[in-house]
């Protein structure tokens, strides 16, 4: 069974750091993008930071200079360091991923992980 698990969400003060974690397993042949999503209460979910399969990546107007999006393939991992935190990153947050699997190309979620800054 494919699945994406996240950790290292919690509770930071404002201007701390946070590295959340998100593992994929299961029968897969490969992964192509690799993003980090987030909700808060009453608000959509947005998309805060994307990696390429090649390492390229993109980020959020609100999160750019602060957060910093990576992955280890060897691992099926993708990481999201979070640094200098505001009490507006408060969310749940959601690993996504394009999967090659044995039925083709299938997108996954993780279960989230929630971040709360306190001010």
């Amino acid at each position: 069974q494919v699945q994406l698990v996240e950790s290292g969400g919690g509770l930071v003060q404002a201007g701390g750091s946070l590295r959340l974690s998100c593992a994929a397993s299961g029968s897969i042949f490969s992964i192509n993008a690799m993003n980090w999503y987030r909700q808060a209460p009453g608000k959509q979910r947005e998309l805060v930071a994307v990696i390429t399969s090649g390492g390229s990546t993109n980020y959020a107007d609100s999160v750019k200079g602060r957060f910093t999006i990576s992955r280890n393939n060897a691992k099926n991992t993708v990481y999201l360091q979070m640094n200098s935190l505001k009490p507006e990153d408060t969310a749940v947050y959601y690993c996504n991923a394009e999967l090659i699997v044995t039925l083709g190309l299938r997108n996954y979620w993780g279960q989230g992980t929630q971040v709360t800054v306190s001010s």
